[in-house]
């Protein structure tokens, strides 16, 4: 489980890993923050980003995330090709034009070793870029698995085929992965869970309003077509999508709620290997371990049981051409990226166009970018931090989160809710949490994987084989707590209970909108102290979090009472987001945001409190007019300035842990009262919360 601070949805691939990928910062700006030797004396060059963002005919205690953002929304509305645009998207165009640099320059080297990382990096943007290639092969590097499909013949064929693809099209069935074992976080494990939905979330099978009802039509539509292009005619494909679906139905029929799978303890289970075949006996789990190369496996740590007995009965109950049928769909609709534009087109249709309102494909050479990095970060990261990231970016990051704990501690100490013999526990934890900032002291040997120009798919299905294999090594292995789980170019960060650990990318130091200066602390401490640092630390703490104790062991270390009072102030914050709408009549699932907006919460919280006493505050320095603790929550939603389509907020809301942009500044500040001091906000305004609702955790 790691919890990320900051969410996109990659509307065209649906693979859902959560401690992966998504956003980048803004790469014009390198000078901005981190000239370590640079003083708030220096001047900025041109208007003040917070104040030329503001949309003065808002009231802040209406919607302080227009009053904040809304000057800039209007000004820049959100491109064809895209599902949002905001910070997130200049940060995403910036770092585009960075890894192109490095990737066009790798691939115009003429002696580039073979097996050098520039090699590998220049090779796979080339065979990306060959769309003459990819579109005269149509989707024939794509028929030797399709026809490996078609050669199964019963139910151990299948299970052998399903194991053999589930490093190319991620886990068909089921998930599966190799990771630390939640109650002995030393130990890596075996790990299956419900999965194998190409939706993203069971609710699209189920929900009735007219959204929901419209994708699943446009869904089995998109099914049809995929089949079609495999060279199905119109009868056969039409049918083939139909008991798909009906396939797909019954799978979401058996999967819990996503709210219902946020409680560590109730989503492990621990199965001898003989266990697991006597729950599903249907399936062949000694091929499918050994295909995958485990070898020998004792145990097993399943998630929800009853998905895999519910699992072990389809096999029986649809016919063997049913099930085939759908291993076609999901490897085509995995790696259609990687084929030709037909294929593509086909897929951005639907899951980019219907589900998430984009009107257009991004230009090639940004799809095979953000791939290219997708594949070979690790590669791209060691050349991103020699030319590109500013010396001295692990030393103020690290200054800037011990600040937070040392808040942190305070508020611990000071609560009234929480017995001595508690505290001292969430201290001792607290203490414990291992920061990882900048960029890993030891990168990871990709030495054994293969690119060249010859095929831009098969280049991805080597990437996605390699990494597959990196994490089957683990097995039988102590767990490797030095280890990252993301690039230092990637703007995002994650808590990982089982380590107790966050990790913050060197590229968060960096605030957009400032050039040749230090951005003061008002700012400096709400968007990298408050949303990343203190956010991510609150993890540790969280309704998930706060079931693993210092070693990251799933352990019980509260006492009875500090956990009913503990409930009652989580309860407090679900039921303030079930009241939010952001779309539609659709409503945020408070229970299943509830984790990352207490993270907001007390992220920001925390921040101010370290913002409290810096000389800006005590000082009281007024800055393009503004107060320092407006400067902070100004700068708290400028990090989430972030415009998105209605139809990808939809998507979000009906799918995602996030809550959508727009709440995550406007929820937390409706429970602070130092947001009210600060912009006047009082009864009657549509932010005012009464006190006894205001919701204040840690």
């Amino acid at each position: 489980m790691v919890s990320v601070v900051r969410t996109n949805l990659a509307l065209t691939n649906k693979t859902k890993y959560r401690m992966k990928k998504i956003i980048f910062y803004l790469a014009s700006f390198l000078i901005i923050v981190l000239a370590i030797s640079c003083n708030n004396s220096d001047k900025m060059q041109g208007p003040d980003p917070l104040a030329s963002h503001i949309d003065s005919t808002v009231k802040p205690g209406n919607d302080f995330f227009l009053f904040a953002n809304g000057k800039w929304f209007k000004q820049h509305p959100i491109p064809a090709s895209e599902q949002s645009n905001g910070l997130w998207q200049m940060i995403q165009d910036t770092i585009n034009d960075q890894v192109l640099t490095i990737c066009k320059s790798s691939a115009a080297l003429k002696d580039a070793s073979k097996g050098s990382d520039k090699q590998k990096i220049g090779d796979y943007y080339y065979a990306g870029m060959d769309s003459i290639s990819l579109n005269k092969k149509g989707i024939e590097d794509l028929k030797p698995q399709l026809a490996r499909i078609d050669e199964i013949r019963d139910l151990e064929g299948l299970s052998k085929v399903a194991a053999e693809f589930r490093a190319v099209t991620g886990s068909a069935f089921f998930g599966f992965y190799v990771g630390q074992d939640d109650r002995i976080s030393s130990k890596n494990a075996a790990r299956f869970y419900q999965g194998g939905l190409s939706l993203y979330d069971r609710s699209y099978y189920f929900d009735t309003d007219k959204r929901a009802i419209m994708i699943r039509e446009k869904f089995e539509e998109h099914m049809a077509n995929m089949f079609k292009i495999m060279g199905y005619d119109d009868a056969k494909a039409k049918k083939a999508a139909e008991n798909s679906m009906k396939l797909e139905m019954a799978i979401a029929k058996s999967s819990r709620k996503s709210e219902d799978t946020r409680d560590p303890l109730k989503n492990y289970t621990k199965l001898t290997f003989g266990q697991l075949k006597t729950t599903a006996p249907n399936f062949d789990w000694t091929i499918f371990t050994q295909t995958i190369g485990l070898k020998t496996l004792d145990s097993v740590i399943v998630g929800q049981p009853e998905f895999l007995t519910a699992f072990n009965s389809y096999l029986k109950s649809f016919p063997l051409d049913d099930w085939k049928n759908y291993l076609k769909f999901h490897l085509m609709s995995n790696l259609s990226p990687y084929l030709d534009d037909k294929t593509y087109q086909e897929s951005f249709n639907f899951y980019s166009k219907i589900l998430g309102g984009v009107q257009e494909p991004k230009p090639r050479w940004k799809r095979v970018v953000e791939q290219t990095d997708g594949s070979l970060g690790e590669l791209i990261g060691q050349v991103y931090v020699k030319e590109y990231l500013p010396k001295g970016t692990k030393e103020k990051l690290l200054e800037i989160g011990n600040s937070i704990k040392e808040v942190y501690a305070e508020r611990i100490k000071a609560l009234d809710w929480m017995s001595p013999v508690t505290k001292e526990k969430a201290l001792v934890k607290l203490n414990g949490i291992a920061m990882k900032v900048g960029y890993p002291d030891k990168w990871k040997d990709m030495s054994s994987l293969e690119i060249n120009r010859a095929s831009y798919l098969k280049n991805v299905i080597s990437a996605s084989q390699w990494q597959f294999n990196f994490m089957i090594s683990k097995y039988g292995k102590p767990v490797d707590r030095a280890e990252w789980g993301m690039y230092p170019q990637t703007y995002n960060a994650y808590y990982n209970p089982s380590n107790n650990e966050i990790c913050v990318p060197g590229c968060n130091i960096l605030v957009p909108g400032f050039e040749h200066v230090l951005a003061d602390d008002a700012i400096l401490y709400s968007v990298i102290g408050g949303s990343t640092f203190g956010h991510e630390i609150t993890h540790g703490f969280d309704d998930q979090g706060s079931k693993y104790d210092k070693e990251g062991n799933l352990n019980n270390w509260w006492t009875s009472s500090d956990s009913v009072k503990f409930y009652a102030k989580t309860k407090l914050i679900v039921e303030q987001f079930n009241n939010y709408m952001p779309v539609d009549s659709l409503h945020i699932k408070g229970e299943m945001t509830q984790g990352e907006n207490i993270a907001d919460l007390a992220g920001i919280s925390m921040g101010f409190e370290a913002f409290r006493k810096t000389s800006q505050f005590k000082k009281n320095e007024i800055i393009a007019g503004m107060k320092p603790d407006q400067r902070f929550f100004l700068g708290y939603a400028l990090a989430w300035m972030i415009n998105s389509r209605p139809e990808a907020i939809a998507n979000q809301v009906k799918s995602n842990e996030h809550s959508p942009a727009k709440f995550r500044v406007i929820g937390p500040l409706s429970d602070m009262p130092e947001f009210y001091t600060a912009f006047g906000v009082k009864e009657g305004d549509a932010m005012w919360r009464p006190e006894n609702l205001r919701v204040k955790i840690w």
